[in-house]
Parts: structure tokens; sequence; C-alpha cells
């Protein structure tokens, strides 16, 4: 099993970073409703604890408070371009230090967590914005899967 003792710390911060990045992607993908999005944040990473010891990696990363470095990116734009960009490079260093299983798990609940900050906000009626689909559909693309069914959610 991998974990936090398998990368460097350059490498293990880029780790945790990147499903916080990804749910600041969602969350500004549409304007409103931050403060639901960034608690949903949390949420998913309380119910990862919940489910300990069936992936270290996950343990040690669900084990950490989601931090977002707010003012990293100065636009939008930036954020999702270079998100976007540290995701892939993520996924690359993770897909040479961990199991296929691991690198699936990773890529679930990054997704998940994206998931369930674009349900936390309800725009125009909507409970997962057009915008936010396009985010997460981005998010996947760079994890190297596909965007979950919103039906299925």
């Amino acid at each position: 099993m991998t974990g936090k003792a398998d990368f460097t710390e350059e490498e293990w911060k880029d780790v945790l970073q990147g499903p916080p990045t990804a749910g600041m992607i969602v969350a500004m993908a549409q304007r409103g409703g931050s403060f639901r999005e960034t608690l949903s944040m949390a949420k998913v990473y309380g119910e990862a604890r919940k489910e300990h010891g069936e992936s270290e990696l996950l343990d040690e990363i669900a084990s950490t408070k989601p931090e977002v470095d707010r003012t990293r990116y100065h636009s939008v734009e930036e954020l999702q371009q270079h998100g976007l960009q540290h995701l892939r490079d993520t996924v690359g260093l993770l897909e040479r230090k961990t199991t296929l299983e691991e690198m699936d798990e990773y890529r679930r609940f990054v997704l998940t967590l994206a998931q369930r900050v674009a349900e936390a906000h309800k725009e125009g009626g909507e409970r997962v914005s057009e915008a936010e689909s396009t985010a997460i559909a981005e998010i996947a693309e760079a994890l190297g899967t596909s965007a979950p069914d919103p039906a299925g959610s």
C-alpha cells in the first residue's frame, strides 16, 4: 500500500492539493454558494475518514484538512488552467508511485468531491449547473477518466 512516506514533501503537498483544487474549479465555475460548496468539501473528507482502512493513500489524504490557497490564482481562468494542469501532473506522479486500484480510488475521491461541491448550491433551480457539469468533465479528463453520470449520483 502506498502512503505519505512514499512521496517527497513537495510531491505529497501536490497530492494533497489535488482534491481541493478540483473542488475550487467547480465552485468557481458558477457564482454563488461558496460557503456551502466549501462545507461540502469538508464533508467529503469526513465521509472518507469513516471508511478508514480501505486505502492507506486515501486515509492519509482524508486525515488532512482540505486547504485551498485562495491567493495562488488571480482569476477563475487561471485557477482552471493551472488547476487542471496540477491534476494532470498529480495523476502522472500517482501513476508512477501507486497501484491501479489506488489510482482509481484517488480519481473517484476527487470526482466525488467535485460532484458534491456542484450539488451544494442550486443555481437557477438546477442541482448542477451547465458550467459546473463542464468543469467536472474537464476535471475527469485531467484525471484520465470520464465524469460520473449525474443521474447516478
